[in-house]
């Protein structure tokens, strides 16, 4: 059966591939003459997770759990469970994620595959550092079980791999443990980016999460200006909020024929959003991680063409001149992006070999596709980047260059030599120049 399967970002538009559903993680791989690929839940924003006119194999087939030690908060699942099925089981029993991306939607192999990181990366690091084992399935039929000690260096290829190793059949984290579900937090407004420098430096050192929303269609002294949000788990002695209302009730219902987000949009929306009240409050944990993920299908808003995202990280020596710099070019190309993100990264080394997260400040941002009006200013902050010593995150990327990757990931001509030969996606094809 062949089926068109898109990315989060709905570009670029892939040719129908050919589709296996994934049920038993004990099964060899399909025979194919085709290159394979797993597509987990297609949470991802650009073209890592599309094979065009391969074989994609789906991967949320494999949703069971295997075990669950309630007692010392470790989980053992298979990769095609989703965050939000494994938040269910271990909120009750007095656990949660060590890490986790904006969104739960994503699968068990996914978030190891893109080694995702969340808003307590000074912390915590990223989701590879909980990562006790997996198992990798070869095209070839072997099975090898992976860990820090056991085939350590697939162990460290495979996490960051973007799913070009092989498949990941089940996955054993290490949990934190909670009180609650639970969040104290605290927005406060910053005017600058020298305000953000300040105020994120003393609350990573105060909190568990950080994280900071940016107007990047303000300019001039307001350049840069923002909303700093922070928070911990809050204590039992802390009592509840008001749970939010199940995920759905919002919802896009289909795609109109021009995006909605556009000048006159970003602007109204950046000036309403930068004058929400300040102060603490008590949260439930799903508003707190995962805002977006009470509004259904939130990707359509960009319109047919779909959006390009873009995520890089600035050194910390550079940082605040070229995200200045950054934030000036996309503010005077009028392209700005009403999701932009700020995030200080912590010091904790990678675990992956093509793990994205540095020490240095990140910013994600998500541009709707005008043509090539939007490519130019992407190629411009792709310059900027490499100028500061920086890096892209391929999750959120579609169209990357051969040396753009390179210079972002110093190992991956090492990683390249693990990759499965009968693995391939659109991003590795782009990249491929640079693994020869």
């Amino acid at each position: 059966m062949s089926q068109c399967l898109e990315s989060w970002g709905r570009y670029p538009k892939a040719t129908p591939a050919k589709v296996t559903r994934l049920t038993d993680r004990n099964a060899p791989l399909p025979q194919s003459d085709l290159p394979l690929l797993v597509f987990g839940n297609g949470r991802s924003y650009g073209d890592v997770c599309l094979n065009d006119g391969g074989h994609l194999l789906l991967g949320r087939g494999l949703d069971r759990f295997i075990a669950f030690d309630a007692e010392k908060g470790i989980l053992r699942a298979e990769a095609g469970v989703l965050l939000s099925e494994i938040l269910d089981l271990i909120v009750p029993k007095g656990w949660f994620l060590p890490v986790t991306p904006g969104t739960r939607f994503v699968t068990l192999g996914g978030a190891v595959a893109n080694d995702v990181h969340g808003k307590n990366h000074h912390r915590a690091g990223t989701f590879g550092h909980h990562v006790r084992a997996f198992e990798l399935v070869r095209s070839d039929g072997s099975r090898r079980r992976c860990s820090p000690t056991e085939n350590p260096d697939w162990f460290a290829a495979t996490i960051g791999g973007l799913g070009l190793t092989g498949l990941i059949t089940w996955v054993e984290i290490q949990l934190r443990a909670i009180t609650g579900p639970w969040i104290q937090a605290e927005s406060r407004r910053f005017a600058n980016l020298s305000e953000f420098f300040v105020l994120s430096a003393a609350a990573d050192r105060e909190h568990e999460f950080t994280v900071a929303w940016v107007d990047c269609a303000a300019s001039g002294k307001n350049l840069g200006r923002g909303i700093l949000l922070s928070g911990d788990f809050a204590p039992a002695a802390a009592g509840s909020g008001k749970r939010p209302k199940a995920h759905g009730l919002l919802n896009v219902p289909f795609t109109p024929p021009v995006s909605l987000i556009n000048s006159l949009s970003l602007r109204v929306f950046n000036a309403l959003y930068y004058r929400k009240p300040e102060g603490r409050f008590l949260t439930h944990y799903e508003p707190f991680f995962y805002p977006l993920d009470a509004i259904g299908h939130w990707n359509r808003i960009y319109g047919p063409k779909g959006f390009l995202p873009y995520q890089c990280v600035l050194p910390p020596q550079v940082a605040e001149p070229a995200l200045s710099e950054l934030l000036t070019r996309i503010a005077k190309s009028g392209q700005g992006s009403f999701l932009a993100v700020l995030k200080r990264f912590g010091d904790k080394p990678a675990v992956g070999m093509l793990s994205f997260p540095r020490p240095g400040v990140t910013v994600a941002l998500d541009f709707p596709i005008v043509g090539d009006k939007t490519l130019r200013l992407l190629d411009g902050l792709d310059e900027l980047v490499v100028e500061a010593g920086g890096a892209l995150y391929p999750a959120k990327d579609a169209r990357m260059s051969t040396v753009i990757c390179s210079l972002s990931f110093h190992e991956l001509k090492i990683a390249s030599s693990f990759f499965d030969t009968k693995f391939s996606s659109l991003l590795l094809i782009r990249v491929v120049q640079s693994l020869q």
